[in-house]
């Protein structure tokens, strides 16, 4: 099945969670018109926000370096009402999430829209707020050209919503060559479910939150002797692209350098050929060894923490030291990470992360397990 409504060929999303920073935290905006500008010019359209990235920076750094300096049909928007935000607290609260979102990019209607992170423990909460028929609802009225979800959970799940909800017109998914035949994730058995019901998908975390853009060091092996000029996150990018029925394949791009490398290979897109995809089945293998914490660094489980705990930065650290055998180097990480924060070690065990992390990571016992290796 070809894209059946998007404008274009053209495969890649400019996803708008991991933009550039600031000192202060907040995000660059100057750089990111210059990001918009590179992508528009190499034929790009499709940018992806939500309305709890960045605490609605994101949203508005959207309006700022796309919506006021480029004529609104030249581009495609996407945004995204999580039905668990911090705002939430009843149905018109939900509600208010898309208003707001409007308000917050100047972008008049959405051309995608999104109900945003279902997984086991929350996709009831969108019946009970009625969002399904509210984004019907905006869609009759023009506000949302297209309405899908992004899904955090098990195909069975995935098959009874798109029984139920058959007039979706297109699912997000977390597809990557890691993740293909990973138990927690499922993204072949979620793919195939999608596609069986006729679906384009969007893919999400093509690189894994950056764990594909950095890989372990024999995976980096596998694909420098494939392919000693290629970038890494391209592999996975191009992998996620290769497959049939992809509306848009969103890389979160973090600076100028990030959106060169992927224009390279994507402005002019060709998919993985027999080899390649053959250098992907060892990758897999080879990264599934390597034991590392596969967190990909969303941020959903910091959103709330009672401790104030980085959890991704965390993560990250202790990744050094499993993948690299960077032993001080990750200490020092560590270190860096909780300056004026939350330990591992002051992890109360409340479980609010792991009902929030779309990996379904057992985030309490590893950070158990993190503190044991970063603090002693």
């Amino acid at each position: 099945m070809t894209e059946k409504f998007g404008k274009g060929v053209f495969k890649l999303g400019f996803g708008l969670m991991r933009l550039p920073q600031l000192p202060d935290g907040t995000i660059d905006v100057e750089q990111v018109k210059k990001m918009v500008d590179l992508f528009i010019a190499a034929g790009g359209t499709y940018f992806d926000t939500a309305y709890v990235y960045n605490n609605g920076e994101s949203e508005e750094a959207a309006r700022k370096a796309l919506v006021e300096r480029y004529p609104r049909d030249s581009f495609t928007l996407c945004t995204k009402l999580h039905a668990g935000a911090r705002s939430v607290v009843d149905e018109e609260s939900a509600k208010q999430e898309f208003y707001t979102s409007l308000e917050r990019t100047g972008a008049g209607y959405f051309d995608y829209y999104l109900l945003h992170a279902l997984t086991l423990r929350n996709y009831q909460k969108y019946d009970e707020y009625h969002l399904w028929d509210f984004v019907k609802e905006l869609k009759e009225k023009g506000l949302v050209r297209h309405y899908g979800f992004s899904f955090h959970a098990t195909p069975e799940l995935l098959d009874e919503l798109l029984t139920s909800h058959p007039d979706v017109d297109f699912v997000q998914l977390q597809i990557n060559y890691a993740d293909w035949e990973n138990p927690d994730v499922q993204s072949r058995r979620c793919y195939e479910i999608a596609r069986r019901h006729g679906k384009p998908v969007t893919v999400m975390e093509p690189v894994k939150g950056g764990a594909l853009a950095d890989p372990p060091a024999p995976v980096q092996a596998l694909l420098r002797l494939a392919d000693p000029k290629a970038s890494f996150a391209s592999w996975g990018i191009r992998y996620a692209a290769s497959l049939d029925g992809i509306l848009a394949v969103l890389s979160g791009m973090s600076n100028i350098a990030q959106m060169k490398d992927n224009l390279s290979y994507m402005k002019s897109f060709r998919p993985l050929d027999e080899a390649e995809q053959e250098v992907i089945r060892k990758a897999r293998i080879a990264f599934a060894s390597a034991g590392s914490i596969p967190c990909t660094a969303c941020h959903y489980c910091t959103d709330g923490c009672p401790m104030g705990i980085p959890i991704p930065e965390i993560f990250a650290a202790r990744n050094r030291q499993i993948i690299f055998g960077e032993e001080e180097a990750g200490k020092a990480a560590y270190e860096a990470a909780v300056a004026g924060a939350g330990r591992a070690s002051d992890c109360i065990g409340c479980g609010q992360c792991e009902g929030q992390c779309p990996q379904h990571l057992s985030v309490i016992e590893l950070l158990q397990s993190c503190a044991e290796a970063l603090e002693n």
